[in-house]
């Protein structure tokens, strides 16, 4: 099981590596000045000096006072506009005003993960922030169009891309998405841990231990999700529980809505479900119906293979078996207030008899944040198989398992 579970994710890494690497669907406009990092951001600091390098005479005259002198207050920018001057840090101002300093990590669906000192891992609506100037040189990917690695300066829905001898100029509206061109491979990844535990002693001895970890790699052109969830139950110290379920799905952008995915694949284990080991590889399409501010809905599905391998069968039937399959998921996140998040995530898989004929593995969850990177969640599991595979003893197992996790989470 454990070579099982390493190859899988051994084989997803892989091929997030090497299609960052050689597909060339998305063309890349890299910076040839020969420049480096440091020059590159003295260019921009210039360029953010230079704004407003001359007053015009029209300017003057209207600044004059009744004494005949020039108000030098009216010629000058006002306190509001100034804007800090990014070293070592990335900042980022929103709609209220305020700037924030720390490290922008990724942009996607419309949501800005920043890291900073003071508020930790936090998430901005896109359509809150007004500027951002960063320090760090940010691989932007432009719909339609192509990559942009450079630094980045966005002030309300302009955008400027500046390299060593060339600056680029698009609307926010063109922005798919963007993230850190990082030397750290620490740099494209973010994640969230829950753990759930219960432990009874007395007139009734039962430990419960749920645990589920979502782990992300993110870039400019691409994404690659690895989910994990499972339990362990025992009472009276005998095990009543122990299922185990990771996904994998890595997905590149075609444009702001498409996407499609080279390799998505599921590992489950169930020995009370009569589940030895499944493992579920495929490819497929997807399509972000909704994207909003408080809102987005995404689908997505394609063909592919499931191997399933039987604790026990009757003495007719095989012990493992192949098949082909049909998968289709759905995600849906929307946020109820500031601190209160819902996502529903929703996966079927349509294969023939010998595999369950139909079966599907749904999520809710509410999210309640606590602080900036700790929240308390609860989640609703609904497994459920059309066709189960009766044990060798005639066993049939039930066709819907009900899973009620609760538990603190911890973002990283």
């Amino acid at each position: 099981m454990k070579t099982l579970l390493f190859l899988l994710f051994t084989l997803s890494f892989v091929n997030a590596q090497s299609s960052t690497s050689s597909d060339t669907s998305l063309i890349v406009v890299k910076d040839e000045s020969g420049l480096s990092d440091d020059e590159v951001r003295m260019r921009a600091k210039k360029e953010d000096k230079t704004k407003q390098t001359k007053v015009s005479a029209s300017e003057i005259v209207k600044s004059i006072d009744k004494s005949g002198n020039v108000n030098i207050s009216h010629v000058q920018e006002k306190w509001e506009d100034l804007s800090p001057t990014p070293v070592k840090y990335d900042w980022v101002k929103t709609k209220s005003g305020e700037w924030f300093k720390g490290k922008i990590e990724a942009l996607f669906n419309n949501k800005l993960e920043f890291d900073s000192d003071e508020i930790g891992l936090y998430v901005f609506d896109f359509d809150d922030v007004v500027e951002i100037k960063s320090y760090n040189i940010i691989n932007v990917n432009i719909e339609n169009l192509a990559e942009f690695p450079g630094i980045l300066r966005l002030k309300k829905n302009r955008v400027r891309i500046i390299q060593g001898n060339n600056s680029y100029e698009f609307q926010k509206r063109d922005i798919v998405s963007f993230a850190p061109n990082g030397e750290r491979e620490r740099n494209f990844w973010s994640g969230k841990a829950t753990i759930g535990l219960d432990v009874r002693r007395g007139n009734t001895e039962q430990a419960d231990f749920s645990a589920k970890v979502n782990l992300q790699r993110r870039t400019a052109t691409s994404r690659l999700t690895l989910d994990y969830l499972g339990r362990i139950s025992s009472k009276e110290s005998v095990e009543t529980a122990n299922d185990h379920r990771i996904n994998q799905k890595y997905d590149r952008y075609l444009s702001r809505n498409f996407f499609w995915t080279p390799l998505f694949s599921e590992y489950y284990s169930d020995v009370y479900k009569n589940i030895s080991h499944q493992l579920t590889l495929g490819l497929g399409i997807g399509y972000t119906l909704i994207d909003t501010k408080k809102t987005t809905w995404s689908f997505s599905g394609g063909p592919a293979f499931l191997y399933t391998k039987y604790e026990t069968v009757s003495l007719d039937k095989e012990l493992s078996i192949s098949s082909p399959a049909l998968e289709f998921s759905t995600k849906y996140e929307i946020a109820l207030s500031k601190i209160t998040d819902i996502t529903y995530d929703y996966k079927l898989t349509y294969t023939d008899v010998e595999g369950g004929k139909y079966k599907h593995h749904m999520l809710l969850t509410l999210e309640n944040k606590l602080t900036s990177w700790l929240d308390f969640d609860f989640t609703a599991v609904w497994d459920y198989i059309l066709e189960p595979e009766t044990a060798e003893d005639g066993a049939l197992p039930l066709n819907s398992d009900f899973q009620l996790l609760v538990g603190l989470s911890v973002e990283f």
